[in-house]
């Protein structure tokens, strides 16, 4: 395990249980800032449960999370959201009725001034506000496809998956977190879509250069090819971690996620 005090996210013996299932056992984990870790394993491991628990959406059944040094295992997740950490889910949660803008100013809300009186009468601070986050979310939109950023006020719905994806991230992103979690952003892609968004992906990732990144991703080229280590997941407990080709090559990943016996 990474050293703790190196870590901007240290999992301690974090345990998840539903009834007698257990989906997390004891994960121990830290993740380096700057890094992006890929978090893998067969379906049910815990992968996305463990994003669930670090993200408040379930309390943990034990265990410590700590994010750049402070205990956040009984965070909202509103607090978890202010505290710097970001996510996409594995199903799009957009609103397809509504424009790229409005949903990626979802994402930013906690920076936005809601009240009636700033809305109804203080109109050209409204404007400044509305011009400022306008060009902000064109031009995080635009890192990731130019063409896109043209078309700001149109339906989500009208978009193909690989933009809705990059829509998604962008949401995220908005809110200029240190941590991203990324829950299979390649689901419902073709491999040529997927190989463009991870471009996108690692093209954020050197514009942004304090952001931390994981990544739940079943296609092992995409993990290889832009993560830095990873972490293998089998039954809720940790059984490998290290680089890739590292850990490609450990005979108990082979067994329980490649199918290699």
């Amino acid at each position: 395990m990474t050293g703790a005090a190196d870590g901007l996210l240290v999992s301690r013996d974090v345990s998840k249980r539903f009834g007698g299932l257990i989906a997390v056992d004891s994960l121990d984990m830290a993740v380096r800032p700057q890094e992006i870790l890929g978090l893998i394993g067969p379906n049910g491991s815990g992968k996305t449960t463990f994003f669930n628990v670090v993200t408040g959406i379930y309390p943990t059944s034990g265990g410590v999370v700590e994010f750049d040094g402070k205990d956040i295992t009984d965070f909202s997740p509103q607090a978890v959201y202010r505290a710097g950490i970001a996510r996409t889910f594995q199903r799009s949660r957009l609103s397809l009725s509504l424009s790229v803008f409005d949903n990626v100013m979802v994402g930013n809300h906690m920076r936005l001034d809601q009240g009636l009186w700033f809305n109804l009468v203080a109109r050209k601070d409204f404007k400044r506000q509305f011009e400022e986050n306008f060009e902000r979310a064109r031009d995080l939109v635009k890192v990731f496809d130019p063409p896109l950023a043209d078309r700001m006020f149109e339906a989500v719905g009208t978009f193909p998956m690989i933009d809705r994806r990059r829509i998604e991230i962008c949401r995220a992103l908005i809110s200029r977190p240190k941590l991203l979690l990324l829950d299979e952003p390649s689901a419902g892609m073709t491999h040529d879509e997927t190989k463009a968004l991870m471009d996108d992906i690692l093209e954020i990732k050197g514009r942004l250069e304090d952001l931390t990144i994981i990544i739940i991703e079943h296609e092992m080229g995409v993990i290889e090819r832009i993560t830095d280590t990873c972490v293998v997941l089998n039954f809720g407990q940790k059984i490998c971690e290290g680089p890739y080709r590292e850990v490609a090559e450990d005979r108990l990943v082979q067994e329980a996620y490649l199918g290699i016996q």
